[in-house]
């Protein structure tokens, strides 16, 4: 099966390293397509196998499935380029979440799949969340859960909660590794040890934590229940956040909501007018 990927900026890059890392496609198998070249280039650098173009459409002819790579409002026009290279016995798979699977089957007669990856792919870990198009043929579905799988654990979203779980999937680790930096630097500013090494003691503590979780030790609830012995020092911590959080997680979840559904609006009109 021969990929395309059509746009290697963060996300494009890691979905291209993951998935030829992994073993999941052969480097001659893979086009790197990005309007500047020097950006495919330098994956080719890494990967010499692998071709690249500043070409999209050059991508949409040589591959069978086609990841489309770009940000919403850069997609419209690449579609145009690339919809007569792409027939109805290919597949086309977008990785941006305001654009829904029904707007893309208006653009172009293929398979149509979207699918939102997570920068823990690259590390051929954590979930990606999958939405197939109506009518997506049930061999390119087969097709691209296994491929997925080998750098992930493809779940299929609904178009309803795709918002909140590309938060949780897709958005998560920024999150996360910002409230542990913040974490980190109250750290060295209370006591003065050195960033260094409290960056690399929170780095461990994460990583154990989620392989107790993966391995399947704990919950969430009975971690936590472990370790916060009553009365005990990490029941302190745990009151200062019981307060000090408030509606911190509610107030991000409408934030992205929020700029979701502007994104939608301007997609909307792109693919409707």
């Amino acid at each position: 099966m021969k990929i395309g990927i059509i746009g290697t900026g963060n996300m494009g890059r890691i979905l291209a390293e993951a998935l030829l890392d992994s073993g999941a496609v052969e480097e001659g198998s893979l086009m790197a397509a990005n309007r500047t070249i020097a950006k495919a280039v330098a994956l080719q650098n890494v990967y010499r196998g692998i071709l690249a173009t500043d070409n999209a459409a050059e991508a949409a002819r040589f591959a069978d499935i086609v990841f489309l790579c770009v940000k919403p409002l850069e997609s419209r026009g690449v579609l145009k380029d690339i919809a007569p290279f792409l027939g109805k016995d290919k597949c086309l798979v977008s990785i941006t979440s305001p654009i829904s699977t029904d707007q893309l089957e208006t653009a172009t007669e293929c398979s149509i799949i979207r699918m939102i990856p997570s920068i823990t792919n690259r590390a051929l870990a954590g979930a990606t969340l999958v939405t197939y198009g109506k009518r997506c043929s049930s061999s390119w579905k087969k097709a691209l859960d296994v491929l997925l799988r080998q750098i992930s654990v493809p779940i299929e979203i609904e178009q309803e909660y795709v918002r909140v779980a590309s938060d949780i999937v897709s958005c998560g680790p920024a999150f996360f590794s910002y409230l542990l930096q913040e974490f980190i630097r109250a750290a060295v500013k209370e006591t003065n040890i050195d960033e260094e090494r409290a960056t690399k003691m929170a780095s461990g503590m994460l990583i154990g934590m989620g392989e107790l979780l993966r391995k399947g030790h704990y919950t969430l609830p009975a971690l936590q229940e472990k370790v916060c012995v009553k009365g005990g020092i990490t029941g302190e911590g745990i009151k200062v956040l019981e307060d000090g959080l408030g509606d911190l997680f509610t107030d991000l979840f409408r934030a992205t909501h929020t700029k979701f559904k502007e994104d939608l609006e301007k997609v909307e009109k792109q693919f409707y007018t």
